[in-house]
């Protein structure tokens, strides 16, 4: 090529609109208006994206393309190694706001100055699945919350469930190696049901608590917003002058309580497997704002004495109904990040985080978590610099003399980088601000034990059983017959049901019969006789706990040309009143024409909003309407669907076909639309969520 030549360049390579050079030098789009220019990352003006720097026009690409291997470095590493667990996440900003003062029991900061606000960001997770797997798989939920305090980050690094599968942390890279896909055939994803799980299971009697809860619908919710989250373990809070008290820590819906049934979770994750990603995503983005109360159990040293299981036990729990928990403050989670991978993938939790004021139990589980976690983070993100993040960073000031390293994003100045100095720079200790541990007293032999107060391994689980209602018993039973019919070694299945008899004998012989197994095995030699004089606690159910109002819940409505459009926008108008939402679903996307000549824009096409989506539906079609969807097996399916998970029914009059079609007896929980009263009754109906009593009948 000649000096001064202009290259030639490929036509194709070429944006269609026209761009021209602006007064300082950038790009700017003509027509469209400005546009920023592409750089490099180091800044660079980019002149040529499309095409690799070669040897001539079918020559060899030249290794001095800086910016060709620029952005092939970065996209070769743009992802970093995913959680071992907690992979599948979801995280929003919000802040937590203090209720009262608790400076009897704490110096934290936080809990100072009652109506003051501190940011905040949480995290929501499946345990088992890799990132790519679905939300609604029956797992534990991490409940991670990151608490910028003004005396550094407090990570409460929870879950949805307040016991745990092992009591020693010694035993979690088994208990995960156990519940993953099995490593010779890299399957099943994101489930338990398979042989190496209920063989550790089985082989684990300090399980049998945690099994009764994942067994249960609190490990299939219907969203992050209508579930709990506890701290699992037992901290301490230190006042001023060093004293202890005990606290476990729960996160309470402002919504209540609420699940999905199996079946319906099944369905929902084919037709949404980021249901509860979206599920946040919508809420927040309409202003309706998630919001938990922080509840606190407060003990002193001598009810720990007395109690008749250990404290220190992460598979026990203390009922509600014995130390009721106490409302200190709320949560409130208004602001989705900016970007998922900077914030929600890169955030990094550890136990050991907590200001001056919170300390730590001698938990062996909350003991090697605090020891384990710091490992994690340098391994995924790549550096001891991850608090240089801006997602990790503490909002408050701080000093440290921690210099250099992979992505160092600020090192110490002056001319010290260590303590004590002669040259009066940089940071020094605080004896009266800092954080303090608790001066507790132990002694005892160096060796290898468990606590002989740690061996109860079946009274809690029978006590959290015999808190549910029939539905819910009914489900558990299901979900360990459904888990443990996918287990192809008969052995385990002995060893459950085994275990199933020194929780509940109904229960044993329920599974038992399902599974096939005609000779009873003999219940496992329990180390501690199972107690059977635990009271019953409403707090361990679901459904005694559900909302008064149906507020942040969503109705799907079927509708289609010629429906009745007055009745449609009553049921929209009633529902905004009570908080709730609604959707169209319509027999195609551009959504129909109602009876008096107004178009209703859907916003799901009925093949692609099954009713699983949806807390309840209405049926709001016209005569022709009915008949043609009579045809359609997804309406068939949105019906019948509905009305097998026990949902809440509207219809008016013309859609009875469809009904009849989709085999729908009518009962008490479907109810003909034909005015305002109608809706009101309907809604009023809905706040209860389900029409449990259905389900037997449906089952029949």
């Amino acid at each position: 090529m000649a000096s001064g030549e202009t290259p030639k360049r490929d036509i194709s390579t070429l944006h269609d609109q026209k761009l021209e050079r602006g007064n300082g030098g950038e790009l700017h789009q003509t027509s469209e208006g400005d546009i920023p220019i592409l750089t490099t990352a180091q800044g660079g003006p980019v002149a040529d994206d499309q095409n690799t720097l070669r040897y001539g026009e079918r020559g060899p690409s030249l290794i001095e393309d800086f910016h060709f291997r620029e952005k092939i470095f970065h996209f070769d590493h743009e992802r970093i190694p995913e959680r071992v667990v907690h992979a599948r996440g979801y995280g929003a900003h919000g802040y937590f706001e203090t209720y009262e003062s608790l400076a009897e029991f704490t110096r934290a900061d936080l809990f100072q100055r009652p109506g003051e606000k501190t940011p905040a960001f949480v995290r929501f997770s499946t345990v088992a699945g890799s990132k790519g797997s679905f939300d609604l798989a029956r797992d534990v939920r991490g409940f991670a919350v990151k608490i910028y305090t003004k005396e550094g980050n407090w990570d409460l690094v929870g879950n949805n469930i307040p016991v745990f599968f092992i009591q020693d942390a010694i035993k979690f890279p088994d208990m995960v190696h156990a519940v993953k896909e099995e490593p010779d055939r890299a399957f099943p994803q994101a489930q338990s049901a398979h042989d190496n799980f209920w063989d550790f299971i089985s082989l684990t009697p300090e399980s049998m608590h945690m099994i009764m809860w994942i067994m249960s619908d609190r490990a299939i919710p219907r969203s992050f917003r209508f579930m709990e989250g506890f701290g699992v373990h037992t901290f301490r809070l230190l006042d001023a002058n060093d004293k202890s008290t005990f606290v476990k820590f729960f996160w309470k819906p402002k919504l209540g309580l609420q699940s999905v049934v199996w079946n319906e979770a099944v369905k929902i994750n084919g037709a949404d497997p980021d249901f509860h990603r979206r599920d946040l995503w919508d809420a927040i983005q309409a202003g309706d704002f998630p919001e938990w109360e922080l509840c606190v159990q407060l003990f002193d040293q001598d009810f720990a004495d007395n109690y008749d299981f250990d404290v220190l036990d992460p598979t026990k729990i203390i009922p509600e109904e014995l130390i009721k928990p106490r409302p200190v403050g709320r949560l409130v989670l208004d602001r989705m990040p900016d970007n998922f991978f900077a914030e929600t993938e890169q955030v990094a939790f550890m136990t050991q985080n907590v200001p001056p004021g919170i300390d730590f139990s001698n938990d062996p589980l909350l003991q090697g978590r605090n020891f384990s976690y710091l490992d994690t983070q340098l391994k995924r993100l790549g550096s001891t610099n991850f608090t240089h993040l801006p997602i990790n960073a503490p909002k408050c000031p701080f000093h440290h003399f921690q210099q250099d390293g992979h992505m160092a994003m600020r090192n110490p100045t002056g001319r010290a980088n260590y303590q004590p100095n002669s040259w009066n720079e940089g940071p020094r200790e605080d004896p009266t601000r800092g954080f303090r541990s608790y001066r507790d007293e132990s002694d005892g032999p160096k060796a290898r034990l468990r606590p002989e107060s740690f061996a109860d391994h079946y009274s809690q689980a029978r006590q959290f059983y015999e808190s549910q209602t029939a539905t819910e018993q009914d489900h558990i039973a299901m979900a360990l017959t459904f888990e443990l019919s996918k287990v192809e070694t008969l052995v385990i299945r002995e060893r459950m049901v085994a275990h199933l008899l020194n929780i509940n004998e109904d229960l044993a012989k329920q599974v038992a019969s399902k599974l096939g197994i005609v000779e009873m095995p003999s219940p496992v030699d329990a180390a501690i006789k199972p107690r059977r004089d635990l009271p019953v606690s409403d707090a361990l159910s679901i459904i005694k706990n559900g909302p008064n109002s149906f507020k942040g819940r969503k109705v799907g409505v079927l509708v289609t040309d010629g429906c009745d459009g007055g009745l449609v926008k009553s049921l929209a108008s009633a529902l905004n009143a009570e908080g709730a939402m609604m959707e169209i679903v319509a027999p195609r996307v551009g959504g129909v024409q109602a009876d008096d000549g107004s178009h209703i824009e859907g916003n799901q096409m009925i093949d692609g909003g099954p009713s699983v989506l949806y807390d309840a539906i209405a049926i709001i079609v016209s005569a022709k309407g009915a008949e043609q969807l009579r045809g359609e097996a997804t309406a068939r399916d949105f019906v019948a669907d509905a009305f097998a998970h026990c949902k809440f029914i509207a219809h008016v009059e013309a859609a009875k076909p469809l009904l009849e079609k989709a085999g729908v007896a009518p009962d008490k929980g479907v109810f003909t639309l034909k005015n305002d009263a109608d809706i009101d009754n309907f809604l009023e109906s809905c706040r209860s969520l389900r029409h449990w009593t259905r389900e037997q009948n449906v089952k029949q």
